[in-house]
């Protein structure tokens, strides 16, 4: 494959990957802001936002945005990588919170951080693509 569609191949799945990133934070801060509202403190909110936030991912890196079949083991996979963020999530969060800055506002900043991590390891480990 030339260099050319390689990059241009690359740029089309990081920006499908960053549209599907800012949905997948908004399925997160808002489920998180109705779980805080709701139900839970801040720490069971974000748990549980976490965990919807990870069931929408895979779907939409898997069907839109790598192109990879769906599969019970590559599930497991993703499913591990993403919950070992949740230490990254709640870590940062806590944080944030220690530094008095409004708890929406950390959710946001900790989503950054985490879309980050959770694109290279999706990339290089989960949906690589067999040569």
């Amino acid at each position: 494959m030339k260099k050319g569609k390689i990059n241009q191949r690359f740029l089309i799945e990081s920006i499908k990957y960053l549209i599907f990133g800012a949905l997948n934070v908004l399925v997160n801060i808002l489920s998180y802001k109705f779980f805080s509202t709701y139900l839970w403190g801040p720490l069971g909110s974000n748990t549980a936002a976490f965990l919807l936030s990870v069931l929408y991912a895979y779907f939409t890196n898997s069907l839109f945005v790598f192109h990879i079949p769906l599969g019970w083991r590559r599930f497991r996979e993703f499913f591990v990588m993403r919950i070992s963020m949740i230490i990254v999530d709640n870590g940062g969060l806590l944080l944030l919170l220690w530094l008095n800055i409004n708890d929406v506002i950390a959710k946001c900043i900790i989503n950054i951080v985490v879309i980050g991590l959770n694109y290279i390891f999706s990339k290089v480990f989960i949906f690589k693509k067999k040569q």
